[in-house]
């Protein structure tokens, strides 16, 4: 006989939620939430309204279900009944919407009876970077009363929450990404080129950035400033080289500049990589030169890895940087400040082992993985018995 304290507890089941499942720091830190939240006590389900990539596969946690569908653009009221009827036939304990795409789903949790539903807010929409659309807030507001709880990444998001949507204190959280400390760490010894990279680590001073070649990413600033560069320093051209690692619509643009600019030989543009901790560490200076950020993963993997950073002052990059104590802040979209700051680095190579080892420790104190882990284990047994009481109930006011 069974005896009940030997009895299996049944797992929780978790829907994350997601506009589209491919290379991202979004879906990475899903990816990290899945492989490392308890396996004997969280079930997984990957929803997304439109795709899932080959990303999927850093999935290493075994039985985890990946649905897509395939979303037109524009609203996603046509697939509301679908939708609806997954959920009941999934019977989450755990939805979990990001970002605003995913944000309208949460109306259909509540009506299908979704005991917790957890929204996080990872960064500004292309549409919409500083957060200031009427119609997007009008949105959130709408969708509020449905969201038993709020995860912001930066604490920029965190105050827009509070402050432009109204959501109080005790329904928010600030949680910011986490990055794995031990696969993104210094190089020992001597820098080694990853295949394919036609630079020489060592010989050459390799800058570079690693993220989708989209406009709130704004490679283009990037590629502007290393061209402005070896016009104004033509020594720095025997040495200086340029890496950047990503694929996206912005790669023609990118193209264009460093063509125009004399500089294509200059510079590689291998689009995406699966071997980014070792991208990383053949660098000697990383750039994010971003419109809009939430918490940036690759900004965080970049630190973790000692890299002097440059970074533009946007969203919780300044934050992750204390305010130019681990790396060099600059104005979003000033390629002149860019370029200085690249200057600077490249002629202060003590400087830049400083700015390296200040990233690296605040990488191992402050965003480690198993820290972000452990608060969204919090965040998804958040109240479980008042969400379960409280699930079938009217939604509170906005």
């Amino acid at each position: 006989m069974t005896s009940p304290m030997t009895s299996t507890v049944r797992r929780r089941r978790i829907v994350h939620v997601v506009y589209s499942f491919s290379v991202g720091g979004l879906e990475n830190v899903i990816v990290q939430l899945i492989n490392r939240l308890p396996a004997d006590q969280f079930e997984h389900v990957v929803l997304s309204l439109t795709t899932i990539s080959d990303f999927r596969n850093r999935i290493t946690q075994p039985g985890v279900r990946f649905i897509e569908l395939h979303k037109q653009p524009g609203h996603a009221i046509p697939l509301y009944p679908r939708i609806y009827k997954l959920l009941r036939e999934l019977k989450p304990d755990v939805v979990h919407t990001c970002n605003l795409a995913a944000l309208e789903i949460t109306p259909l949790a509540w009506l299908a009876r979704v005991p917790l539903r957890v929204h996080a807010e990872h960064g500004w929409d292309a549409h919409d970077p500083q957060g200031k659309n009427p119609r997007y807030q009008r949105l959130r507001k709408l969708y509020k009363p449905f969201v038993n709880h709020y995860v912001a990444v930066s604490k920029d998001l965190d105050d827009y929450l509070a402050r432009a949507i109204g959501v109080p204190a005790s329904r928010r959280s600030l949680i910011a990404n986490g990055v794995d400390t031990d696969t993104f760490a210094p190089r020992v010894g001597p820098a080694a080129a990853v295949p394919g990279c036609p630079f020489v680590p060592g010989q050459h001073w390799l800058v570079g950035t690693v993220g989708r070649l989209q406009t709130v990413k704004n490679q283009p600033l990037l590629a502007r400033a290393f061209v402005r560069l070896l016009r104004e320093h033509p020594d720095m051209a025997e040495r200086a080289r340029l890496v950047i690692v990503g694929e996206g619509p912005l790669r023609a643009e990118v193209e264009g500049i460093l063509e125009q600019g004399g500089a294509s030989h200059l510079a590689w543009l291998p689009g995406g990589r699966g071997d980014i901790p070792d991208v990383l560490r053949m660098l000697d200076c990383f750039v994010l030169p971003s419109e809009t950020e939430g918490t940036s993963c690759t900004l965080q993997e970049a630190m973790a890895c000692g890299l002097p950073c440059i970074a533009t002052a946007v969203g919780g990059t300044p934050e992750l940087l204390d305010h130019g104590r681990a790396g060099v802040l600059v104005q979003p979209g000033d390629a002149d400040a860019l370029s200085d700051a690249l200057s600077r680095v490249f002629a202060s190579p003590g400087e830049a082992r400083q700015l390296g080892h200040v990233a690296r420790e605040l990488a191992l104190s402050s965003f480690g993985m198993a820290g972000m882990v452990r608060q969204y284990l919090d965040r998804f047994c958040l109240g479980r018995v008042q969400a379960i009481h409280s699930s079938h109930a009217n939604p509170a006011r906005p």
